[in-house]
């Protein structure tokens, strides 16, 4: 992708090679040429601020601090020829002006972009070179990606073009690499690097010339095809068909001959790279399982800048391994690491990250629960949909509560087939009590005379911690024809021994009927029945209401 920038001067064919530049035999188009208004690569404008930041320029390379202070250093036509034909290369690198101009952008101005790219270079070239090689094509074609995307493999076009290799998506589709909302392998080193390698023995393959390939590469078979038919017959190379190109096109493969002098030549330029501290060995693993970055982070103790700056192609940092296996690449010391703990790197935080295959919808019901003393009060609000002849009454059976209390909580009289009623139970349950109420308890009914365990196990801590205030007692010898027991007595008291008016004698205490209560439910809560609650109370049949007293003991 490239930038337009109108420049100020214009290099004639006399004057292309300065009058210390070497002498060239045959003075044709690709040595002479000249371009007023040169496009420069959209890469040149990478925020190198930013990609100082990158994980591994951080961790693995050691940045010049005295990068601005160093002395510019500039070189002749006949250097740079001399140069070029020094680089053992099977692409052809001629020279011209438009050559001259990117080289002296990049050993200029964008000094400090040379030198993140170049300590990037450790990291990616091999990667690059393996995949060339795999497909036996020319190995400079390597610095492709430095006009591309200064080898930063999140880099976007402003077209769209993603990626060390810049693949738009229906061309990345059409080589083979997947490009979905949660993988993108435009993003990945390897996947494109392999795929940009047979693409462009694919374009060699059409027109046999690299420098059309690498023409095509950026603008498409297309447009060089209709190029090489308005130039007319016998143009076959890309410096024959130049006028007729694309304006990007046709500062592409002049910047990719700088950028191939540049990265070999940087320090006759004064331009120090960024040195790598220590090798970073990588490996990888299959992955067939899904999996977040972040819960292996977690569990091999990893930061998760490093994981994400290895793997660039999981876009929601999400390795979907259940749908088919995917690659993980991982420092060398962690693969192995990774591959036993597997099974716990998966259960971690599993709740949070694992995909939810079912879900029921809300039927709207809504449960609230709250403490009312000795009583947990669950109150459920819930809903029903009226059917062909049901009434109050049936509805109120169904749920359990009364004609009345659906009324009230409607607002409404009759009932209409097909309307949604709100339908609220209440239900309480006695508190539980803890471990001291229960021996409080135990203690003051005790009779005269019984015997009980002073010491259970669920109530030691609680009756040491908090002695309860009880009668004075006298502990009572055993007669002495008391026959020996068999194991361990339990410790025996006699606390005071109580009034006999009081002994087995009940109160009867006042209770508010709640919604949704029956005499059923109230005798059950209250240890009596429902007999004795009529006749305690006077009624005559079961009808009770919501708010109404009665008697209980």
């Amino acid at each position: 992708m490239f930038k337009k920038l109108a420049l100020t001067f214009f290099v004639t064919a006399s004057s292309a090679l300065a009058a210390d530049a070497l002498p060239i035999t045959v003075l044709d188009i690709q040595h002479t040429i000249s371009d007023p208004n040169l496009i420069y690569p959209e890469s040149v404008e990478t925020d190198v601020d930013k990609m100082m930041n990158n994980w591994y320029l951080r961790n693995y390379a050691l940045l010049d601090s005295m990068t601005d202070y160093r002395k510019t250093v500039n070189a002749t036509d006949a250097e740079i020829i001399d140069r070029l034909s020094k680089i053992p290369a099977e692409i052809e690198l001629p020279y011209n002006s438009i050559v001259r101009n990117i080289i002296d952008m990049y050993t200029n101005r964008r000094r400090s972009l040379v030198e993140n790219m170049l300590g990037m270079s450790h990291y990616y070239m091999p990667i690059f070179e393996q995949a060339l090689e795999k497909e036996n094509v020319p190995h400079e074609l390597k610095y492709l990606p430095i006009i591309e995307s200064a080898l930063n493999p999140d880099a976007v076009s402003r077209a769209g073009a993603t990626g060390l290799w810049q693949f738009m998506v229906p061309t990345a589709k059409g080589l083979g690499l997947e490009v979905n909302t949660i993988v993108d392998e435009r993003r990945d080193p390897i996947r494109s690097s392999e795929m940009a390698a047979k693409y462009l023995k694919q374009l060699y393959s059409i027109y046999n010339d690299w420098s059309l390939a690498i023409a095509a590469y950026n603008c498409g078979p297309g447009n060089v095809n209709k190029a090489l038919r308005r130039a007319g017959e016998g143009k076959k190379n890309f410096w024959d068909i130049y006028p007729f190109l694309p304006a990007e096109t046709r500062s592409y493969v002049p910047a990719f001959i700088a950028a191939v002098y540049v990265m070999n030549y940087y320090n006759e330029h004064n331009i120090a790279p960024a040195l790598v501290r220590r090798p970073m060995i990588t490996d990888s693993v299959h992955v067939t399982r899904r999996v977040h970055l972040q819960q292996i982070a977690d569990v091999l103790g990893m930061p998760i800048d490093e994981i994400r700056a290895l793997n660039p192609q999981y876009r929601k940092d999400i390795i979907p391994g259940d749908i088919h296996p995917y690659p993980l690449v991982l420092p060398s010391m962690q693969v192995y690491a990774y591959v036993i703990s597997e099974d716990s790197i998966v259960a971690h935080d599993a709740q949070k990250y694992q995909r939810q295959l079912t879900i029921e919808p809300s039927d709207g019901t809504v449960t609230q629960v709250s403490d009312d003393g000795d009583y947990i009060v669950t109150q459920k609000t819930q809903y029903h949909k009226v059917q062909r002849g049901e009434t109050f009454a049936s509805i109120a059976r169904k749920y359990g509560v009364t004609a009345s209390s659906i009324r009230a909580n409607n607002g409404i009289k009759t009932l209409t087939r097909g309307k949604t009623i709100k339908i609220v139970t209440t239900q309480r349950t006695p508190r539980p009590k803890d471990a001291l109420d229960k021996a409080v308890e135990n203690i003051a009914n005790v009779e005269m005379g019984d015997t009980i365990n002073l010491y259970p196990d669920s109530i030691v801590e609680s009756a040491v911690n908090a002695p309860v205030q009880a009668q004075p007692v006298k502990a009572t010898p055993a007669p002495k024809t008391a026959p020996k027991p068999a194991t361990k007595p339990a410790a025996t008291f006699n606390p005071a021994p109580k009034p006999k008016s009081q002994t087995n004698k009940t109160t009867p205490v006042t209770i508010t009927v709640q919604q949704g209560d029956n005499l059923s439910r109230i005798a059950k809560r209250n240890n009596t029945t429902v007999d004795k609650l009529r006749s305690l109370n006077g009624l005559k049949d079961d009808k009770i209401r919501a708010g109404q007293k009665l008697r209980v003991k």
